[in-house]
């Protein structure tokens, strides 16, 4: 059991759904994962944490912008003004913030030079996921993207890169954080460049099987990555894609 009481900077820290339909989206997660939610009320936006057993992995919400239903990773910053600045001197956008949530945290909203999207997070009450690398948890953070700019990511995140020209990986203080890779090639061309969630399982297969039998959308089908593990990706019933991963 991976339990979490923080981050260091530059780590991805958490996850959040922007889906229309949040009641249905509680549905779908809390049959496929075993997640309890809490609707934190009116003044946070009904911002849902979702929680496994006691401890929070993810949060669901209404959307904050017109868009299809999407993940969010958030990566752990010290500064969320700073980290804004950073992003558009690296040939950025800043799409929201920097802004205070109320007593949670700080954060900043970035589209990086291919357009996809990232939040930076500056933890004050929530420190992010307090349970990862478990079945129906966080497990893994991947860019899907026409052009891996690493300068952006350097200077924003401070991260180092390792890997493959196929593969690279995100590293901090040499420990691999993240992924990037080619968008695939099958990729329709209106979906844009995107940091893709992962999640545990402990059955890949079944897991696949219960999330289609909910009605999500198979997208990449089981296959394996040898030395590492099985993965899938789906569609949850609103169109927000998210993977599976066992290891």
């Amino acid at each position: 059991m991976a339990e979490k009481t923080g981050f260091d900077p530059g780590v991805p820290c958490w996850v959040d759904l922007e889906a229309p339909d949040v009641p249905a989206a509680r549905r779908f997660y809390g049959e496929l994962f075993g997640w309890e939610f809490a609707d934190l009320g009116e003044d946070a936006g009904h911002y849902t944490m979702a929680s496994k057993g006691v401890r929070l992995v993810a949060a669901l919400s209404a959307p904050t912008a017109p868009g299809p239903a999407h993940w969010t990773t958030y990566v752990d910053v010290e500064d969320a003004e700073v980290a804004g600045a950073r992003a558009g001197a690296a040939g950025g956008r800043v799409l929201a913030g920097p802004m205070r949530v109320m007593e949670a945290g700080s954060m900043v909203v970035l589209a990086d030079p291919s357009g996809a999207v990232v939040a930076g997070w500056q933890p004050a009450a929530h420190t992010g996921a307090e349970l990862v690398d478990e079945p129906g948890t966080l497990v893994w953070n991947e860019l899907q993207t026409a052009d891996l700019d690493r300068a952006f990511y350097a200077q924003v995140f401070g991260w180092g890169w390792a890997g493959q020209d196929g593969y690279a990986e995100a590293q901090v203080a040499g420990r691999t954080v993240a992924g990037a890779m080619p968008r695939p090639a099958d990729l329709p061309p209106e979906v844009p460049d995107h940091w893709l969630v992962y999640f545990g399982a402990a059955d890949l297969d079944g897991d696949v099987a219960r999330a289609q039998a909910l009605g999500a959308t198979l997208l990449v089908e089981p296959r394996d990555v040898p030395g590492t593990g099985r993965y899938a990706v789906v569609a949850d019933p609103q169109g927000a894609a998210f993977g599976l991963f066992q290891g």
